[in-house]
């Protein structure tokens, strides 16, 4: 039986099952609670990296992500719908920044009553000291899966994150520069 058919006769199974068991749900079997899950645990172990180290916390380092992959300055909303983070947590991450003189305020040519953000000379020097150790860690995450199964992995993850609207590339991000 194909992969793709066997899938759908599991999870066909599963809901008839859910169906005759008064709608239990089976956690360890639920795509989101797993992708949560996962996420979760893949975070806390990145967020070593960057916390003992740096005493950078997950927004912290979401903006400095952000910002990092930029060649200009961008907007805190602009972080907040790249990294779908409230803005309300963007906006305290970069105040903390700011406080330590990783991250700047620059005005908006455009519009003059925006502020965009932009790392300072501080900031990057960080940056570019984390990001060889976060690669490392993702390597160290991923080196349970073949070539074969990250490359894969990495198409499931783009359809999902497709199926859902997310910006999945640094045009894309680009694009949305309106937020």
């Amino acid at each position: 039986m194909p992969k793709a058919f066997s899938s759908e006769v599991d999870s066909g199974s599963r809901r008839e099952n859910a169906s005759h068991q008064g709608s239990r749900l089976d956690l360890f079997r639920f795509v989101p609670f797993r992708l949560n899950r996962l996420a979760a645990e893949v975070s806390a172990a990145l967020s070593s990296e960057y916390r003992e180290r740096y005493g950078l916390d997950i927004p912290e380092w979401r903006v400095l992500a952000t910002l990092g992959f930029r060649n200009e300055a961008c907007s805190a909303q602009y972080i907040a719908h790249c990294t779908r983070t409230h803005k309300s947590t963007i906006s305290r991450a970069v105040t903390a920044l700011m406080t330590r003189q990783l991250v700047e305020r620059v005005e908006n040519e455009d519009d003059r009553r925006e502020y965009r953000l932009r790392m300072t000379r501080k900031g990057k020097a960080l940056y570019e000291e984390l990001i060889p150790r976060l690669l490392h860690k993702e390597q160290d995450i991923l080196s349970c899966l073949s070539a074969r199964e990250r490359k894969d992995f990495a198409l499931m993850l783009g359809k999902i994150e497709q199926s859902l609207d997310l910006v999945q590339t640094r045009e894309q991000a680009s694009e949305t520069e309106a937020y």
